[in-house]
């Protein structure tokens, strides 16, 4: 199980994400409201995706944006949906 929530939007495909979303790696690993993305692994997990569960926190300490710091907020303008 990978779940992340987004601290600023993210562009998946066409689609724009706004801050604040919960997205999961699978249907079977997402709860009820989470946005699924098939492609989240290490290597396209962001700096502003903040881990939710052990399997995220596992997935972002293998990326390059390991041990960066979240924000502290999310901004009225990046909790937009686009």
């Amino acid at each position: 199980m990978a779940r992340f929530l987004l601290q600023a939007p993210l562009v998946v495909g066409a689609k724009k994400l706004k801050a604040g979303t919960t997205i999961a790696d699978s249907v079977g690993n997402a709860l009820p409201g989470d946005l699924v993305w098939t492609g989240l692994t290490s290597s396209t997990v962001n700096g502003q995706m903040n881990p939710l569960d052990g399997a995220a926190t596992t997935m972002k300490n293998a990326s390059v944006w390991a041990g960066v710091p979240m924000p502290c907020s999310i901004s009225g303008a990046n909790s937009i949906d686009g």
